[in-house]
Parts: C-alpha cells; sequence; structure tokens
C-alpha cells in the first residue's frame, strides 16, 4: 500500500507541472482565461481524478484511456455530467494530447489513435449521456 501511495504522489507531482506547462501553451495561444481555466480544470479531473484512481497512470499514457472516461465513468461519477460537458471534455483533452505531442511526450500515432477514437466514437459518448439522463431506459441496457 505505501508502494502504491508513492507513486500516486509521485504521479500527482507530475501532473502539476505537466498542467502548468499545458496552462502557459493555452496563455501563447492567447484563449480567454475562462477558456484555459475550464481546459485546465477538465483534463486536471481526467489525469488526477480518473487516470489515478483505480490503476495508477501518467498522463502521457492515459490517451488510450479517454474512450472509457468519456463513455462511461466520467458518464458515472461526475455529477455535472452533459452532453455540453462531454464535449467540453473531448475538446480540452485534444488540446490536452495535443499539447503533449508538441512537447515529445506522446508519439504521432498516439495523438491519432486518440482524434480517431473521438472521431468515431463521439456520438456513442453523447448518446450513452442522453439514455443515462432518460429515466425510462435501464442502465444494463447503456453498459
Amino acid at each position: 500500500m505505501e508502494e502504491l501511495e508513492k507513486l500516486v504522489k509521485s504521479i500527482e507531482n507530475e501532473n502539476r507541472f505537466i498542467l502548468e506547462r499545458f496552462k502557459n501553451s493555452l496563455r501563447e495561444k492567447k484563449l480567454s482565461k475562462s477558456t484555459i481555466d475550464k481546459h485546465v480544470y477538465n483534463v486536471e479531473f481526467f489525469i488526477n481524478d480518473f487516470l489515478l484512481r483505480y490503476e495508477p497512470t501518467h498522463a502521457k499514457e492515459g490517451s488510450s484511456q479517454v474512450g472509457f472516461f468519456l463513455g462511461n465513468w466520467f458518464i458515472r461519477k461526475a455529477m455535472w455530467a452533459s452532453v455540453t460537458s462531454i464535449k467540453e471534455n473531448i475538446s480540452s483533452i485534444k488540446k490536452f494530447y495535443q499539447f503533449m505531442y508538441e512537447a515529445g511526450e506522446i508519439e504521432k500515432d498516439d495523438l491519432v489513435e486518440l482524434k480517431e477514437e473521438i472521431k468515431n466514437c463521439k456520438e456513442e459518448w453523447l448518446e450513452n449521456i442522453r439514455m443515462y439522463d432518460n429515466p425510462n431506459i435501464d442502465l444494463d441496457d447503456i453498459w
């Protein structure tokens, strides 16, 4: 257990540094403060609340888990999950992994796969949240 706690703390420290660099890159693109804050919040939730909680995963290795995050976990765990918030998270995560690629933290293939998954699965994720919010649908029919 102590080893796991050390690993989580180490990744959290790494994430703090990565998030600061990401935030600075968004500032350089002249985005508004509120837009920057929204992107950083969304990414921080993904890398610190999702990637670290089940099996601690570094942000650079997390792009392969975006589908499960947006299509399932986020819908069930984030009380504010909605069609709009999923779309916002898609935008934030794409910007984040584009930044990670440009910073040399991930390979181009990882970025391409992430974008392809988003393109192919976005409508399914949005339908999942619509069904999840519909009291007439059995949740077993979603997952």
